[in-house]
């Protein structure tokens, strides 16, 4: 076995190599050996050509994985999304599970090979090992492609500086007067609350003081959350959750949660719903952080809910809602009491006594805006009633 480099280069390459941007990676496997994943970075394409696509990745010799990847003679490449670093951090060990499995951080599907691929990822890669080397601390492993899978949207969960982090589209200056990239306000808001939110905001603000350069953001917590930290965007309208003390909050509004049903529910007729007549129902879950924790929060001391869907989107919901599938719980109350296709849905208060949701506008502590967003912010403070001081 090589020795390490003399401490000065190695430290050097390690600073150096933490400049360089990549993908963050769960690599899976399944077999004879038993199932093992573990989080990588190092992941890059040998070749498209030849008798199949080639990629490689290098796990380090001390992890259980690599043992059982050679064992079983495949592994799948999950490449994350920008909202999945929850599963990055347990499969590398920074989070636990209640079960102590990592793999019940999220849903699961087998690839053809029988290799795990994270149900929804943003892209992943069924390999078999070609062949496997070790080197130094790591294995490397050449994987021979048999088969991707793509998803239709979403942006790459990134590693460099030592941190995650999400890509930002890097817009040009603008010339001849226009507005300049620095200029521009950069927002984000929950997708579950920024279309109710947000287009009014930016309508006053427009009529107030015309028109503004808007970079507008949408997405769940930990996404929007992980844009903010990273300096994507300077304001975010986020869930009162989880927010850590580099970020700073005003509350914007506390929001009763209520009970959506189809229009021709037995419990459409009541002024308000009890958690525990819901219990034997299907609950169409919104399943966005942290959206699904606190709804299923709300059940403690009256029993576990039935959960029949999982869906990704506010009106997913309300479209499977309408349509008899199960009943679901919201925040966001719109103003049509229609889904997409026509059918009528009802919101009813909850007859419990829950808490309700914080919305809230947050930015970073040590983070510097430019005028025009100074100027959005201060807008949402006349509008919102925020304390700025």
């Amino acid at each position: 076995m090589n020795a390490l480099p003399p401490p000065p280069l190695r430290q050097s390459f390690l600073d150096g190599m933490s400049r360089a941007a990549a993908t963050v990676n769960v690599v899976a496997t399944d077999g004879p050996a038993g199932r093992a994943g573990v989080t990588v970075s190092a992941m890059s394409s040998v070749s498209a050509d030849g008798e199949a696509p080639t990629l490689l990745v290098c796990v380090h010799h001390l992890s259980p994985a690599a043992r059982t990847i050679i064992d079983n003679g495949v592994f799948c490449v999950n490449i994350l999304r920008d909202d999945q670093s929850y599963i990055s951090d347990t499969f590398a060990g920074r989070l636990g599970t209640a079960d102590g499995d990592k793999f019940s951080c999220a849903p699961w599907t087998a690839m053809e090979s029988g290799a795990p691929r994270v149900r929804d990822p943003l892209a992943a890669f069924d390999c078999r090992v070609r062949s496997a080397e070790r080197i130094g601390t790591h294995h490397v492993f050449i994987g021979e492609v048999g088969a991707v899978f793509v998803a239709g949207a979403g942006n790459p969960l990134i590693f460099a500086n030592r941190a995650y982090g999400a890509p930002a589209r890097v817009l040009p200056a603008r010339v001849g007067g226009e507005t300049r990239a620095r200029e521009r306000i950069r927002v984000a808001a929950l997708h579950t609350f920024g279309p109710h939110l947000l287009p009014s905001v930016i309508a006053d603000l427009e009529a107030a003081q015309g028109p503004v350069s808007l970079d507008l953001h949408e997405g769940d917590q930990r996404h929007l959350l992980g844009l903010l930290r990273t300096g994507a965007v300077d304001l975010a309208f986020l869930h009162d959750f989880d927010l850590g003390e580099d970020v700073v909050a005003q509350t914007v509004a506390d929001i009763a949660p209520h009970a959506l049903l189809p229009g021709n529910h037995p419990l459409a007729s009541r002024d308000s719903v009890p958690l525990a007549e819901l219990l034997t129902e299907r609950l169409v879950l919104l399943d966005a952080s942290p959206s699904r924790d606190y709804f299923l929060s709300l059940f403690a001391g009256v029993g576990a809910p039935t959960i029949g869907f999982r869906a990704q989107t506010f009106e997913m919901v309300r479209g499977l809602v309408a349509q008899g599938l199960g009943y679901s719980l919201l925040a966001t109350r719109p103003a049509s009491a229609m889904s997409y296709d026509g059918h009528a849905l009802v919101t009813r208060p909850l007859a419990d006594d829950v808490p309700p949701s914080r919305l809230v506008l947050a930015r970073r502590r040590d983070g510097a805006m430019n005028a025009a967003t100074r100027a959005f912010l201060w807008h949402c403070a006349a509008v919102f009633g925020l304390d700025l001081d």
